[in-house]
């Protein structure tokens, strides 16, 4: 019995590879396209592209069309293509406005750059497209279900170009350019000023305002102790129990000790 079954199972793989075969061969987009839509409803989304690539130029105006650039951009994003995934969900929301999948179909082109977001360390230009798609579909779908889970995305995102930003102006701190890392930090936290990083960019704006302070010539070290002593009062306005306040108190009391020798 088993055997039978084996062999059963045999013949209609041979059937159905076969079938495929004729539908890569056949000229006839009907043929193409009952076959490619069994290949997706199976999950076999590889082969159900090479159908979908093949009929795409000449299938729009089908009454199927729909459909099949439906499924086609599905295939792309299921087998993580998202490149191409972005660009036919983009393409499908354009050519079918009316569609009832427009807004699953916008979100998911949308979300098909925030999968393409690298690291941040990375260059951010994917980032940026994938903020500004999101926030379009947000604009257009205010009352969308995947309202959620694209606010999120957008959190995310912007914290990851701030993180990049924020370790840019802190690498200047990190080298001892000083003067660059107030510059850095300082135009950070004016760019950014709902950031997360914000405490840390207060307290690194403080170490480098002292740093370059008790570093200077005598000419102009009253003035940038001073220009220390404002930094520690912005950190601890921000966050008066701040992680830093141990090193950020025991700056300041070297600061206060330092501008004695000025008001003799």
């Amino acid at each position: 019995m088993k055997k039978y079954i084996y062999i059963v199972l045999i013949i209609i793989g041979f059937s159905s590879c076969s079938e495929y075969q004729k539908a890569l061969k056949s000229e006839d987009l009907t043929v193409k396209f009952d076959q490619a839509s069994k290949k997706y409803e199976k999950g076999k989304y590889y082969k159900a592209i090479t159908l979908f690539e093949q009929m795409a130029p000449s299938f729009r105006g089908n009454t199927q069309s729909e459909k099949m650039f439906y499924m086609f951009s599905q295939s792309y994003y299921k087998t993580k293509q998202y490149y191409l995934a972005g660009y036919q969900f983009e393409s499908f929301a354009a050519g079918y406005p009316k569609s009832d999948k427009l807004e699953e179909a916008s979100f998911l082109g949308a979300k098909c750059y925030t999968m393409l977001s690298p690291e941040y360390s990375l260059d951010q230009t994917d980032t940026e497209k994938a903020i500004n798609k999101l926030q379009s579909f947000i604009d257009t779908f205010p009352n969308s279900s995947y309202m959620p889970e694209a606010n999120l995305s957008v959190k995310t995102l912007r914290e990851k170009i701030e993180k990049k930003a924020y370790e840019n102006a802190y690498g200047y701190n990190k080298i001892a350019d000083y003067k660059s890392a107030l510059i850095a930090l300082d135009n950070f936290i004016i760019d950014y000023p709902g950031t997360p990083f914000k405490e840390k960019a207060l307290y690194y704006r403080l170490d480098s305002a002292y740093q370059l302070a008790i570093n200077s010539i005598p000419s102009k070290m009253e003035e940038r102790l001073n220009v220390a002593k404002t930094a520690y009062a912005n950190l601890m306005k921000f966050k008066s129990n701040t992680e830093y306040k141990q090193k950020a108190d025991e700056m300041l009391a070297k600061i206060n000790t330092d501008l004695k020798q000025f008001s003799k």
